[in-house]
């Protein structure tokens, strides 16, 4: 099986993963609906220093207040290569003047792709390079093609490699965390049936995960599309827009503030903090399959 690889400092984002030829990435601003709208400009960006939205977008960090957008800043930065072979592409991203005006610690930020046959390993460290504690969210949203017309008619689904009686679907209002879970929608403890009405309330969040394996899979076709393990995870975010052609399959470390967030970040929950010229590092992995 041949595979190509294609990567961009732009976000350090991974654009492209062909297999045999045939692309099994979202092609972004390249995919249009009917009357000529994007459906959504991303590949697959990585997700720092939050994850998810703010309240009113803003935060307080050693008592100041500092704007963030949703998902942080990082996916729309230029990142340095570090890497380039045909099957390991590395880049990262230093704290700089505009990264500091928005979240005012000193870090760098390492994204690397390794392909493995069918395989592609995403892979994020952080480093501390400042003299204070640092905390921050990050996370992978990775969107992989799939055919419209087979989610209309409700051909798709998730399901976890064992039975998960222990997950939660957080409920979101208004893209913030709500106080009540969201109504479960594994069936079976194993299945979440996917249609074109899943995202209707946006991404379907989900904590509390026992085991690490999930497969998207097309009933119709009866084979599996790809299997994703994020060991080391604590959330899976899930999520595409209105019809369409994708399904986003998203590793968080953290998730976005809660409808009563205090806005000071460092009691946001779930938040990773590392001392100084401490790292941090994990790794998801996507098996595709023709």
């Amino acid at each position: 099986m041949e595979a190509l690889m294609t990567t961009t400092s732009f976000g350090g984002e991974l654009l492209s993963f062909k297999l045999d030829g045939i692309e099994k990435i979202h092609q972004g601003e390249d995919v249009r609906d009917d009357n000529g709208k994007v459906y959504w400009k991303r590949h697959a960006p990585v997700l720092f220093p939050i994850v998810g939205k703010l309240k009113r977008n803003q935060t307080i960090i050693n008592g100041r207040t500092f704007e963030i957008p949703q998902h942080g800043f990082a996916r729309d930065m230029e990142f340095e290569p570090v890497t380039k072979l045909d099957n390991f592409h590395s880049y990262v991203l230093k704290s700089n003047k505009y990264t500091l005006a928005r979240y005012p610690f000193d870090f760098e930020l390492t994204n690397t792709y390794r392909q493995e046959g069918n395989k592609l390993i995403f892979i994020y460290k952080v480093i501390n390079t400042g003299v204070t504690n640092m905390p921050f969210g990050i996370g992978g949203h990775p969107a992989f093609k799939i055919d419209p017309d087979d989610l209309k008619r409700g051909n798709y689904y998730l399901e976890f490699k064992e039975e998960e009686d222990r997950a939660h679907f957080l409920y979101l209002v208004d893209g913030l965390v709500g106080t009540e879970y969201a109504k479960n929608k594994l069936i079976n403890n194993r299945i979440i049936l996917l249609d074109e009405h899943t995202f209707d309330n946006d991404a379907l969040i989900i904590k509390g995960i026992q085991n690490k394996s999930i497969s998207l899979k097309n009933s119709r076709t009866r084979k599996t599309v790809l299997t994703m393990d994020f060991e080391g995870w604590p959330f899976l975010g899930i999520w595409s827009k209105p019809g369409a052609p994708f399904i986003c399959l998203e590793p968080w470390q953290s998730t976005a503030d809660r409808i009563h967030s205090s806005s000071v970040f460092v009691q946001k929950p779930d938040m990773i903090v590392l001392a100084p010229g401490q790292e941090f590092e994990a790794k998801f992995s996507v098996e595709f399959f023709s």
